[in-house]
This record gives C-alpha cells, sequence and structure tokens, in this order.
C-alpha cells in the first residue's frame, strides 16, 4: 500500500510539473526579441495624409468585444508592463516605429493597425484592428528600416490555439485578459486605470462585461484546439483566411457541423495596383472590392447576426445587421487608389547595376512577361489589367488553397434563403449554373457572396448610402462576382523585391530560390526576422532566438511548382533552366520593374 501511494503521488506530481510547465508557456510565449532600428524611412508610395488614413481607419472589427481603453490597460500575466506597448507588440512582429508618440488617430500609440471605432447608438470604443496591420510591411537592413506601405505584413495575429511555443498573439492576449480577470490586484489596477472617477458606480459592471469578452476568447480558443481546425501552424505572415472566415461565419454564427479543416494557410498580398485587377484574391475569386472587403472585415471579427433573439433566421431587411463600416472601407479603398508601388533604396540597399538590369529585361521578357504583364483594358472609368490564372496542375504550387475554396461545402440550408430572392441579389457566378443551388452543399465563394450582399444591403441602408453613390462604393459598380477555379493568379510584379517570401504560401524565402528548380530551394527555413537580403531578395533565413521553422514538407506549406529548370512545361515547370548568372540578371531587373530606375537603363 506505501508503495502505490509513493507511486501515485509521484504521478501527480509529475503531473503537476508538467501544467506548470504547459501554464508557464501558455501565459510567457517565446518571442523574438524587439530591436529597434536608428530610424524608419517612408517611401514616396503617397502622401502623408494618406498613411495615416490607411494605417488608422477602422473598418468595424470588434476583436470578441474588446475594449480600446480595456485594450491599452491590459497588464502582462507576471508583471505590471502594459501589454499594447509598442515595445512589446512589435516581438509579435508588428509594425511600430521607434519616435512614434500618441496622436488623435492612434491615441493609444499603438502599432499599425490598431483602430479604434463606435457603433451607432454606443459610447464604447472598440478596439478594431484594420486591413493595414497585415498590408503594410517593413524590411531591415543596417539597422535602418524601410516601411513598404500596401506590403506584406509578417506578425503572428491569428491563432488563439495554445502551444508550448506561444508565440502568437491571439494566444498571449487571451494569458493577459485571463490573468486580468483572476488576479484580484491585476483587476484592481486594470478598473481604476480604464474607470478612473467611474470606479465605484461601474466596478461591478466592468467585471462582468470583461467576462463576457473573456468568454469569448477562450471559447474559440477551445473549439479551434478540439476541433483541430488549423493543423498547419501559419506562422509570420500568413493566415488561412478563407478557411477563417468561412468558420467564423458558418461555424460560429450557424451550426457547428459546419467547422472544416483549414490547413492552407497563404500569405498577405501586396496592395498597390490592386484597384485594376479584374479579379482578386489568390485565387481569383472575388470581383467586387467592397464585398471583398467585407468578407475581410468579417474574417477579423467584425460582428454578424444570422438569428433573431428567439433563433429564428432574420428575413427581409432585417438581414443582416454587422458592425462593418462600409463609408470607412470605401474611403480605405479609395485611399489605396493612391498607393504607387515602393521604388528599390539605392541609399540603403545599394546602388543598381545597370547593365545587369538591361540584360533582366530581356530575360524578363522571355521568360516572364507571358504570365506577369497582363492585357489592360479601360472599363468603368479605371484601367482594368487582365491577369492570367495558371491552372493548380500547371503552375505546381502547394494546391491547398484553391482545393479547399473549390471542394469544400457547408450546410447553410438554416438560413431559409429563398432561391428567387437570391437571384435578384447584386451576384455574378461565374460560370452560371446549370443546376439550381444547392443550400446545404454551398462553397465558401458562392455562400459568402450572398451573406456579404445581404450584409451590403443592410450596412447600405443604416450608412444612409443612396442609390447615386453606391457604385461608388460597390467599387466602378460592379458585381458581386464569384470564381471557383482550381488557379493561382499570376499578378504584376512592380516591387515584388519588397514582398518576401513567395508563392502564395510564403514557401520560398528569396526571389533567387523562385527563380530555380525545387530541389535547390530551402525545405525548411526560419521567419520571424525584418531582415532583408537585398543580395538574394528575400528576408534572412538563418536561426535566430525563438525564430519560427518554416517546413515544406507539412501539408500547405510545400514549396513546389513555378520552376524553371529543363523539362517539358506543365506539371510545375514553367521555363527553361536558368543559369546562375542569368538569375543575377532577373533579380537585378526585378529591383527597378516599374519604377523611375527602369527608364535609366541602357
Amino acid at each position: 500500500m506505501r508503495i502505490f501511494s509513493r507511486v501515485l503521488l509521484l504521478i501527480f506530481t509529475l503531473l503537476g510539473i508538467a501544467l506548470a510547465v504547459v501554464l508557464y508557456y501558455t501565459v510567457n510565449p517565446k518571442l523574438p526579441d524587439y530591436v529597434p532600428v536608428e530610424q524608419v524611412h517612408y517611401q514616396d508610395q503617397w502622401s502623408a495624409a494618406d498613411r495615416q488614413t490607411y494605417y488608422f481607419t477602422p473598418q468595424g472589427t470588434q476583436v470578441k468585444g474588446l475594449h480600446y481603453d480595456w485594450f491599452t490597460a491590459l497588464e502582462l500575466p507576471f508583471s505590471e508592463q502594459r501589454f499594447a506597448t509598442p515595445e512589446y507588440l512589435a516581438r509579435f512582429g508588428f509594425l511600430v516605429d521607434p519616435k512614434q508618440v500618441p496622436t488623435a488617430q492612434n491615441p493609444g500609440n499603438l502599432p499599425v493597425g490598431f483602430a479604434r471605432h463606435k457603433n451607432a447608438g454606443s459610447n464604447v470604443e472598440y478596439l478594431d484592428i484594420t486591413c493595414a496591420a497585415c498590408h503594410t510591411g517593413e524590411l531591415h537592413y543596417k539597422n535602418q528600416a524601410v516601411r513598404i506601405d500596401g506590403g506584406s505584413a509578417q506578425h503572428v495575429l491569428p491563432s488563439s490555439v495554445p502551444t508550448l511555443r506561444g508565440g502568437s498573439f491571439g494566444q498571449a492576449l487571451v494569458a493577459s485578459l485571463a490573468s486580468t480577470y483572476y488576479n484580484p490586484w491585476k483587476f484592481e489596477r486594470f478598473a481604476r486605470q480604464v474607470l478612473g472617477d467611474r470606479y465605484d458606480a461601474e466596478h461591478k459592471q466592468l467585471r462582468q462585461d470583461f467576462k463576457q469578452s473573456l468568454n469569448q476568447f477562450l471559447k474559440v480558443a477551445w473549439n479551434d484546439t478540439h476541433r483541430g481546425l488549423y493543423p498547419t501552424e501559419e506562422g509570420p505572415g500568413r493566415t488561412d483566411a478563407f478557411g477563417r472566415i468561412a468558420n467564423a461565419s458558418f461555424g460560429d454564427a450557424i451550426s457547428p457541423d459546419n467547422y472544416r479543416v483549414a490547413n492552407a494557410p497563404v500569405d498577405y498580398p501586396q496592395l498597390w495596383d490592386i484597384w485594376t485587377f479584374d479579379w482578386v484574391q489568390w485565387n481569383g475569386s472575388a470581383q467586387q472590392p467592397m464585398a471583398r472587403n467585407i468578407g475581410e472585415a468579417l474574417g477579423v471579427g467584425a460582428t454578424l447576426a444570422f438569428f433573431d433573439d428567439a433563433g429564428q433566421p432574420l428575413q427581409g431587411d432585417a438581414r443582416y445587421p454587422s458592425s462593418v463600416r462600409v463609408r470607412d472601407l470605401n474611403l480605405i479603398e479609395e485611399t489605396l487608389q493612391r498607393l504607387k508601388p515602393p521604388t528599390w533604396p539605392e541609399d540603403l540597399f545599394g546602388s543598381i547595376d545597370k547593365p545587369l538590369a538591361a540584360q533582366g529585361r530581356a530575360l524578363f521578357a522571355e521568360n516572364c512577361a507571358g504570365c506577369h504583364v497582363p492585357s489592360i483594358t479601360q472599363e468603368g472609368g479605371r484601367p482594368v489589367q487582365q491577369l492570367k490564372m495558371l491552372p493548380v496542375d500547371y503552375i505546381g504550387t502547394d494546391p491547398g488553397t484553391a482545393s479547399n475554396i473549390a471542394d469544400q461545402r457547408y450546410d447553410l440550408s438554416a438560413l431559409q434563403w429563398d432561391l428567387a430572392e437570391l437571384a435578384k441579389l447584386n451576384v455574378e457566378l461565374h460560370p452560371t449554373p446549370t443546376e439550381p443551388l444547392d443550400l446545404k452543399k454551398m462553397s465558401v465563394a458562392k455562400g459568402l457572396a450572398y451573406v456579404t450582399a445581404f450584409v451590403e444591403e443592410h450596412a447600405y441602408r443604416a450608412a444612409g448610402v443612396t442609390p447615386a453613390e453606391r457604385p461608388r462604393l460597390d467599387g466602378y459598380g460592379l458585381p458581386i462576382g464569384v470564381r471557383e477555379l482550381r488557379a493561382y493568379k499570376a499578378r504584376p510584379l512592380a516591387g515584388v523585391w519588397a514582398t518576401p517570401p513567395f508563392l502564395h504560401n510564403g514557401s520560398v524565402p528569396t526571389i533567387y530560390q523562385l527563380l530555380s528548380p525545387q530541389d535547390e530551394r530551402s525545405t525548411t527555413f526560419y521567419k520571424g526576422t525584418f531582415n532583408y537580403d537585398p543580395r538574394h531578395l528575400g528576408f534572412e533565413t538563418g536561426a535566430f532566438k525563438n525564430a519560427f521553422l518554416f517546413d515544406t514538407k507539412i501539408t500547405g506549406n510545400h514549396n513546389s511548382g513555378h520552376e524553371f529548370r529543363a523539362g517539358s512545361r506543365g506539371n510545375g515547370v514553367i521555363g527553361r533552366g536558368l543559369l546562375p548568372q542569368e538569375r543575377w540578371a532577373l533579380l537585378e531587373y526585378l529591383k527597378v520593374l516599374g519604377g523611375p530606375l527602369e527608364q535609366q537603363l541602357p
């Protein structure tokens, strides 16, 4: 009996130690150190006013009901240091300027893309993470930073799934929220900071409201974890955008039966010239700017109601209230129309070898222009670039994103849509269906198209958008077009040097490797740094403290395809093998493509 008791005690002791280790790493994320640069250099991509509008205009996201002043008052779990200090948030990959100070647009002195908004009839200011957080980049070299407006972010925003590594912003935020609620001393300091002279009157209500928000975070963390919804760790600069939007809109809001595994993360694409594209998204599935932006806002956390308080599906004009801010989304979209591609900063990254770049221009015309130089037409008062769509079996890159969007189906019958009513919405399906829609088997693209159409109609009415204004807010009067192609688009390459890593899933770290056969590409490399390699055109890939190891053998991470090598075209081979000196020449040309330096080539 004594031996049994000792064994039992040993087991409980080991379990306690294991639990302590898990809790420690859950609330102490293993993050890279913050190393401030000497100076952030802003390019002449647009005006300073446009930059601030883009950085801090809200779009209607609410981050699980988290208030702006709650976020700025949060402490780290084991210290009184504020969670929202620029130095700490920068460790997650969010962009800060060492010289930044609070402003009227950014009173909390938060990173790029952290905004705030109030809903109609409410005085609550919600934390609003806007599109600039994901579509602004930065490159560091010799302790200097070049800000890439409209570029690719490298943060670890999305996941709140607890891991021992604990490197995600979502997990760390949940840890700080939980420690604030359950530690009475922390909550006391938090409440006094938030309420001030309203402390006595509103303390109890604050605790109730705070717990309600915390419960939303914990529910999502538990749901995502025990269902295994995101098995491919996204890491810096990636998210499974369509998968997360579908799980939030169709799983969280309609039925747990609609949860689907999202195992195909994609990079955040650059945004310059996007307003001229005929179709957007990596797989060319969306057409209308407003619908695209509403879908993005819903995926990041805008509220959406499908059912009334009695659980009955909303009907008629009651469909579907949301926190989406359509006028602000339009302001962001129109601001982006003035965004220019970045230009190679010779004073920081080195001078252009013009004779070599001229050689690269000829090689580009031979090997790249057929896909990456689209035809341009004039439609609806804008230049429209007709982007080439490359089938997955030809381009050979990881098929996960395109396949999931084309194949996964969702049961939306609980919304009780009438097919005749759907036909009257501003939605165009390509190709036109030959059979009636099956609401029990809706694809994510079609389902989101109809959801965003209803959300758009409701939001336009709430914002007082007139029929005369609507074509402009829609974006050039475009319908909500939908395609489901097993293909990826080949976009123009102006400024591509500033958008590492490469391919839709970020599986190739440099352009030099992208121009190389697959067997010359890194099968694993480290991510999470902003340190730029101006020779190979990509981020540095060596190990550093708490780096994220990207493994191209994992589902969704494959670095296959887009190969220049000997062999017949197709199945991933898109061009002849390039000699090393030809690759260097192409890289030199890509530094100037589409910019003023291109005109100086011999």
